[in-house]
């Protein structure tokens, strides 16, 4: 018995199989990266959104405002917050100081939340 050149049906089917699980984990690794990519999209499109509803809140005006943009819904707060001592001038009026929290809620059970402090006149010193 002479054996010629080539491949047996079980070094083709182990070859097959072996190439076959490179693909499908080659498959799943392109899928969790597409997956990673939209949500590292949506977590900036609501960083992104929660700065800007910061930089636009009304000076000291407190409250709380809603609203919705795209598939994002928003929650604006302003609260009055005591001074701390460091913060008052000895010569002056003491400034007014607010608290200002945005939490942006997305798809299911995703949010941020971003905080910030604005100091301003007291409403005394503002009717003038």
């Amino acid at each position: 018995m002479t054996r010629e050149g080539g491949f047996t049906l079980l070094e083709v089917l182990v070859a097959t199989l072996i190439l076959g699980l490179g693909v499908v984990t080659l498959i799943q690794l392109s899928s969790q990266g597409l997956r990673l990519l939209k949500h590292s999209g949506d977590q900036q499109q609501a960083a992104l959104l929660a700065d800007r509803l910061v930089r636009t809140a009304p000076p000291l005006a407190d409250g709380v405002e809603s609203g919705r943009e795209g598939a994002m819904i928003w929650e604006r707060r302003v609260v009055r917050r005591d001074s701390p001592d460091e913060l008052i001038p000895p010569h002056g009026p003491a400034p007014e100081l607010r608290a200002l929290t945005v939490t942006v809620r997305w798809g299911t059970g995703r949010s941020l939340e971003l905080s910030s402090l604005r100091l301003g006149p007291r409403a005394s010193e503002r009717a003038r």
